[in-house]
């Protein structure tokens, strides 16, 4: 059972709660990207069991008209068993998704994972021409190409600053380099996209800036924001944007809630504030 202090980053155990949880989401005008919690299965049958589970998950949405798509890790349906297992799995959840007339968001893991998501990305996007989107991290220097390189290419980009510790040689390092780094993509995205932009950030500098983006070129663009984080402002900003939560869930929450308690003060602060009881 997740205790409450996780609960506030975790929506919930079973796809049951993750409905729920996607229900009191939409109630607020906050769309939702679910995440089954798990990656780096090196046994092939987690793999096909989690994939198994995402197309599960999209027939527990299908007809409920809720607003809300799912986000998957590709080392979690088998590419560090192959990426031929990987692309199988991918091809059974995208398929259901056709089905449904579901979203599917691929999240980006470490760079050495980098290669083989964008270009199943980039395959499995141009034959439903969309209805799929893809993370990419502005820390990584390899970045810029791959923003030029999608900027035809239906379905939607995720930006984000990045959250793995790559080399120095794959990724900038200092803050400074990765916030510029990361307004220069916007800009070019806002210019050169038709739309399909996603701005994961929480940096409310970035999202001032897609919103003077969006006022002078008039492209859409969405918000992505984590669960339990700026949840006030999420709300605040989904009367007038596009705005999307992403709700992890499932057993594997505890190592996912101590990453969130490690990376931000406030949080790791919010929880002992909940285990003294005040």
């Amino acid at each position: 059972m997740i205790p409450p202090i996780a609960r506030r980053f975790v929506a919930g155990e079973t796809p049951a709660t993750a409905l729920e949880h996607v229900r009191e989401c939409n109630d607020r005008g906050v769309g939702v990207l679910l995440n089954l919690l798990g990656e780096h299965y090196e046994d092939p049958t987690e793999a096909d069991d989690d994939a198994r589970a995402y197309a599960a998950l999209l027939d527990d949405l299908a007809g409920t008209g809720l607003d809300a798509c799912i986000t998957v890790k590709p080392t979690q349906i088998g590419l560090d068993v192959s990426e031929a297992r990987f692309r199988d799995n991918l091809r059974g959840i995208v398929d259901r998704a056709d089905e449904h007339d579901r979203f599917v968001w691929l999240d980006m893991e470490d760079h050495t994972t980098t290669d083989a998501t964008l270009d199943a990305f980039e395959e499995f996007v141009e034959a439903r021409g969309g209805g799929m989107g893809v993370c990419l991290q502005a820390n990584l220097k390899r970045t810029r190409d791959d923003i030029e390189r999608f900027a035809d290419v239906p379905g939607k980009i995720r930006l984000v600053k990045g959250a793995y510790d790559e080399p120095p040689a794959t990724a900038y390092k200092s803050k400074e380099r990765v916030n510029e780094v990361y307004e220069d993509y916007l800009e070019y995205m806002f210019e050169a996209y038709d739309g399909g932009i996603a701005v994961g950030s929480h940096d409310p500098v970035m999202i001032d800036r897609a919103r003077e983006l969006h006022d002078a070129h008039g492209t859409p663009f969405e918000i992505q924001m984590l669960m339990g984080v700026r949840e006030d402002v999420q709300i605040d900003l989904a009367r007038e944007y596009e705005v999307y939560q992403y709700a992890p869930y499932g057993g594997k929450w505890l190592s996912y809630f101590y990453r969130r308690m490690m990376e931000r003060k406030e949080n790791a602060g919010f929880a002992l504030r909940a285990i003294l009881g005040r």
